[in-house]
């Protein structure tokens, strides 16, 4: 508890809330040359084997790489701390070992495809930029959630916000995990090819694994909020849920999709990307 004289805090307390200040600081920068060497050194294995859609594959896990260095070096409540990497790690791991099960000898993504013809001689170098940096920056401010979580104080016993971060990330998880493998058992069947998936989780919402990433990381954020920093926990959750919202899942997905047959019935009846019973036709 911070002692109070006159009105003001002790200049001991202020001390200590300074360098306290200035240990996360430097644990986040110590996170960003993190991040920074991990995707410098992603470019240089994409322009090896020309493909640079490998970023996808190493996204999960690169926030299990960060979340490490911020578990490691972090000076908060064990037992949340914990709690937190592994949720982390669990989350991440199991994401880039589904895209790489899904990715790996099938080429280049048609995105990136995209990107390297229009930029023909200069994607090698521009790549770097528009891609592995920018997703970089991404993942550091996304993964500031993670970092907070990982400075907070000493608790006797979990937080009723804990209880519902855990329950958050459970969720996510059940949506993210059940969703990927029900659409990937349905594209396995030749049968559907050309045919909209609409079974399963799928019923409720067209993009259950957009969702459910976006539940799990506001778990993340509920778990961190009790930590200094506040509101500060939630950037990350809020950030990567307008970025499956509006920039690189529902948007981009959807508009791929359009032109499938049975797909604009589909959009009638589901919901977008929350949960909810199917509408009437």
């Amino acid at each position: 508890m911070e002692r109070v004289i006159g009105g003001k805090l002790c200049s001991r307390c202020l001390l200590h809330r300074h360098e306290n200040t200035m240990g996360t600081m430097t644990l986040a920068f110590s996170g960003l040359g993190v991040i920074l060497a991990y995707m410098t050194a992603l470019w240089v294995a994409s322009l090896i084997v020309r493909n640079s859609s490998i970023v996808d594959i190493f996204w999960g896990l690169g926030f299990v790489v960060v979340g490490g260095v911020y578990f490691a070096l972090g000076h908060g409540d064990l037992a949340r701390r914990l709690l937190l990497m592994t949720l982390v790690a669990v989350w991440g791991l199991r994401l880039s070992l589904f895209i790489a099960m899904r990715n790996i000898g099938k080429g280049e993504d048609k995105r990136y495809q995209v990107w390297r013809n229009e930029n023909g001689a200069r994607w090698w170098w521009k790549s770097f930029f528009q891609v592995f940096l920018l997703q970089g920056i991404i993942m550091w401010i996304v993964s500031s959630t993670l970092l907070i979580g990982q400075v907070g104080p000493s608790l006797d016993v979990p937080s009723p916000l804990d209880a519902l971060g855990v329950l958050a990330w459970a969720v996510g998880f059940t949506f993210e995990a059940a969703g990927d493998w029900q659409l990937a058992r349905f594209k396995a069947d030749p049968a559907n090819k050309g045919r909209v998936m609409d079974r399963g989780l799928w019923r409720y919402t067209r993009h259950p694994n957009y969702f459910g990433e976006a539940a799990m990381w506001w778990g993340f954020g509920l778990i961190a909020l009790g930590a200094p920093g506040g509101v500060l926990a939630l950037i990350g959750p809020a950030l990567m849920t307008f970025l499956l919202m509006r920039v690189s899942g529902v948007t981009l997905l959807e508009k791929s999709m359009e032109t499938r047959p049975g797909y604009r019935e589909y959009v009638q009846r589901t919901s977008a990307f929350f949960p909810w019973p199917p509408r009437q036709s």
